[in-house]
């Protein structure tokens, strides 16, 4: 049987039941102190002094009402005022530790006053001595009271920044995956767009090229669902609860590059694809942003510049590769130019800084548009996009 804590209830109750058997335990040493012995009414009202704390935590100001009134008719009856202490120490503590200072500095007063008021029937000798002990003990009472409180009241802004800091990751990430179905819609919609025009246009006189574009449609759409297929396969919670089933196709590479591009040439932009140095795996993290990257890119030149020729460059470096995509401007449609920056362009720009690289997006002096993307190699950029990705 798995153990469950105590409730706060429990407790507070087992605290209670020990404080009056050490109450009445020390009751009996009153005649030594030069006090009457406890009698009946001795024990209930030492029972009454101390029982009631139980209920502190649901009513901590009547708890303190009913041990401090228990304690003056026990003080009063004559019997030894230690005796009667501990109750109302405790409830002193419970009202501190849950209410404001004004709240808790009269309670304070009626715990100073009564502590005097049991030396004034006593008849001590020493009351600045008991006038002392109230001031310290109340001031030390209120000041634990005080702290407790302050370590909720911490602990609970802590929680609640937690819960913030939850929601808002958990918006980022839903805004990092509505940019992916943005980059994955887009691209392939825009091909099927191109090439479902391109096969009404010739769907008599040519019937083979509208073959050709009617397959190059369904290779496209294809795509795209697997790519939505993939993606929704890792956002269903059933299955990121199971650790032995992962996603059914692998997060697209720069070795997927080339089909992109001939989709691209298939919607009727010459794309020609340049590779410098030497190709070596990346960590997917970084291939799956210049990917993301050249696959906006390029379906922005499908959109907005149907009949222009673009160039994609892979230049892979000691420390860090760049990627740069140009296009010469032919065939821009103003009508179609976006206004401001644009979920995809927001998107690479987000994408390139998440693995410390750098972007430079914007029209050409000679014209057109060329978009520079600059990803660090190194092996802590690779960690990083490794936990990024997994």
């Amino acid at each position: 049987m798995r153990f469950r804590p105590p409730r706060p209830l429990a407790v507070d109750t087992l605290t209670a039941l020990a404080m009056v058997c050490v109450a009445l335990l020390l009751g009996q040493e009153s005649v030594a102190q030069g006090w009457p012995g406890l009698d009946r009414t001795a024990y209930v009202l030492v029972v009454l002094a101390h029982l009631p704390v139980a209920l502190r935590g649901r009513a901590p100001l009547v708890v303190l009402a009913a041990v401090e009134t228990a304690s003056v008719v026990y003080i009063s009856a004559g019997y030894w005022p230690v005796v009667s202490t501990f109750g109302p120490m405790l409830a002193l503590y419970t009202v501190a530790s849950v209410r404001q200072a004004r709240t808790t500095a009269v309670c304070a007063a009626v715990f100073v006053a009564v502590w005097v008021y049991a030396g004034i029937v006593s008849d001590s000798d020493a009351m600045a001595s008991v006038v002392a002990q109230a001031l310290v003990f109340s001031a030390v009472l209120w000041r634990f009271g005080y702290l407790a409180r302050r370590a909720a009241e911490l602990a609970r802004e802590l929680r609640a920044e937690q819960a913030e800091r939850s929601r808002r990751e958990v918006a980022e990430e839903r805004g990092r995956m509505a940019r992916e179905l943005h980059d994955v819609v887009a691209h392939h919609m825009s091909v099927v767009s191109v090439q479902a025009g391109l096969a009404r246009f010739v769907f008599d006189s040519d019937p083979a090229t509208a073959r050709a574009a009617l397959g190059t449609i369904g290779d496209a759409s294809g795509d795209a669902l697997e790519e939505l297929r993939r993606m929704l396969q890792v956002l269903r919670e059933e299955d990121l609860r199971d650790p032995d089933r992962g996603p059914e196709a692998p997060m697209p590479g720069l070795a997927r590059l080339g089909d992109l591009v001939e989709r691209v040439r298939a919607g009727g932009v010459p794309v020609e694809l340049r590779v410098e140095g030497t190709p070596r795996p990346l960590a997917p993290g970084v291939e799956l942003c210049a990917y993301r990257v050249v696959q906006e890119s390029l379906t922005n030149i499908l959109k907005h510049a149907h009949r222009a020729a673009a160039v994609v460059e892979l230049r892979y470096g000691e420390h860090e590769m760049t990627v740069v995509i140009t296009d010469d401007g032919e065939g821009v449609i103003p009508d179609r130019l976006p206004v401001g920056g644009g979920h995809g362009l927001i998107g690479m720009r987000e994408r390139a800084k998440l693995y410390g690289g750098t972007i430079s997006i914007g029209p050409r002096s000679e014209g057109g548009f060329a978009v520079l993307l600059t990803l660090p190699t190194t092996a802590r950029a690779a960690r990083r996009g490794d936990e990024t990705t997994a």
